[in-house]
């Protein structure tokens, strides 16, 4: 994906190989589906895309959206080009924008409109414009009621009971917490409040959105993934809070690493690890800096990672962790330190460190031993071991399936090219026919 689109028009039409003379042939049909007619051509086209013009709002981009598949909802609520699936670039941080990136990343939960994932370079410009702007309360326009302090205690507490949820009870979680944001969106964007209480609305609000991204992401909706971390940072560079930026941040980091974008990955991490504050909470950002140091064979630096990611881990503080990274423990430090070997070729210690990692693990993370059992299958395919990696892989697909954790299971059928070659090997034959009935 290029980094530079030069108009989300032209962008969503390059993606699907249409011309301009295309997009405007099949406008006019959308048109003549509707008993209309249209006059669009390829000339214009072209102005809409160099700006010299904008489509009628109750012409053109009802129809524009009907080529392209996108809801008229977003239409209305974002406005012309705002809608387009080429809006790539993360909003810039600043007072102006806390709320809107909220109102965007929301509108990603409407199935039907198509968003296109933020580009590696927007998002490592995104990361170095965070760590270098101090955090700010935002303007008011117009307050209208004084916040309910009791209210907000309420909306804290019941926020804090679904981000606990939202992993084990997903199918139950996942519209209530879009639906609390909605809320506290509101409340932000209509409120009257002092500046404490406005630092609480927007890490609240930075919190579900965080929760609600790792929902996306297990799912594979990706765009909408990156667009509610992107909304959380947001919010929690305008409530003050260094720490949830940057594990948010890193938290964007996974995902191209995720996504086979190391570097990118590693460029976040080196502007958010800096000025992270807690102890745990560098233990985390290191750790997943090993992770792409690994990933970009950087033997030595992955090492160095890993080490400082220890020593922070080990590193006592008076202050509790961060809610966000509290559960950062050794077992975690284990199994991905064996991840990271694994990439670098040295699998019996990787072996090694994985099993200990996972029977570290406390028996509420469920989801985190089957994405760890998912890696140790992984592990044992490279190394000609496919008796060990499909009862590794079943154990795993029982686990995430009990728990209905989608991310998971779609890392064991990424398995399935890999073990379908050892389809008469014990227990593989198995895993292969329980993958294909679901």
């Amino acid at each position: 994906m290029d980094d530079e689109i030069r108009h989300p028009l032209a962008y969503a039409r390059n993606e699907r190989g249409w011309s301009q003379e295309e997009l405007a042939r099949r406008i006019r049909q959308a048109a003549a589906r509707r008993g209309l007619r249209s006059g669009t051509r390829g000339s214009r086209v072209s102005k809409w895309e160099t700006g010299r013009a904008t489509p009628d709002e109750e012409e053109s981009q009802p129809l524009i959206a009907e080529v392209f598949g996108i809801d008229y909802a977003a239409v209305a609520h974002l406005g012309w080009p705002n809608w387009l699936p080429g809006q790539d670039k993360p909003l810039p941080l600043g007072p102006h924008n806390a709320v809107p990136s909220l109102r965007e990343a929301l509108m990603t939960s409407l199935d039907r409109r198509s968003f296109i994932a933020y580009t590696r370079g927007a998002l490592a410009a995104f990361a170095h414009q965070w760590a270098i702007t101090e955090s700010g309360p935002s303007p008011r326009w117009a307050p209208r009621l004084p916040v309910d302090t009791e209210l907000l205690d309420w909306l804290e507490t019941t926020g804090a009971e679904l981000i606990r949820l939202a992993t084990q009870r997903r199918q139950h979680t996942h519209r209530l917490l879009s639906e609390h944001l909605t809320t506290v969106t509101d409340i932000i964007s209509e409120g009257r409040y002092t500046r404490p209480i406005e630092q609480r609305l927007h890490t609240l609000a930075a919190s579900l959105a965080q929760t609600i991204a790792w929902q996306k992401f297990d799912e594979r909706r990706h765009a909408s993934a990156s667009r509610f971390w992107h909304a959380a940072l947001h919010n929690a560079h305008t409530a003050g809070q260094r720490d949830l930026g940057a594990g948010i941040l890193s938290d964007l980091a996974y995902q191209m690493l995720w996504l086979k974008d190391a570097r990118t990955a590693a460029a976040i991490l080196e502007c958010a690890i800096p000025r992270t504050q807690h102890p745990t909470a560098r233990s985390l950002l290191h750790l997943r800096q090993a992770r792409a140091l690994a990933a970009l064979d950087e033997g030595g630096q992955c090492r160095q990672a890993l080490t400082a990611a220890e020593r922070a881990l080990d590193t006592r503080s008076y202050d509790a962790p961060p809610v966000w990274c509290s559960w950062m423990s050794h077992a975690d430090l284990a199994a991905d330190s064996g991840r990271c070997l694994a990439e670098l070729g040295q699998r019996r210690q990787a072996h090694q460190l994985m099993d200990e990692g996972i029977a570290l693990l406390p028996a509420a993370r469920s989801k985190t031993r089957a994405v760890f059992l998912t890696y140790q299958a992984e592990t044992y395919l490279q190394d000609g071991e496919p008796e060990m990696a499909a009862a590794t892989a079943i154990r795993s697909f029982d686990l995430a399936t009990q728990i209905n954790a989608p991310r998971c299971v779609s890392m064991i059928r990424d398995l399935e090219p890999g073990l379908s070659q050892h389809s008469r090997t014990a227990g593989v034959g198995e895993l292969l026919e329980r993958l294909r009935a679901g």
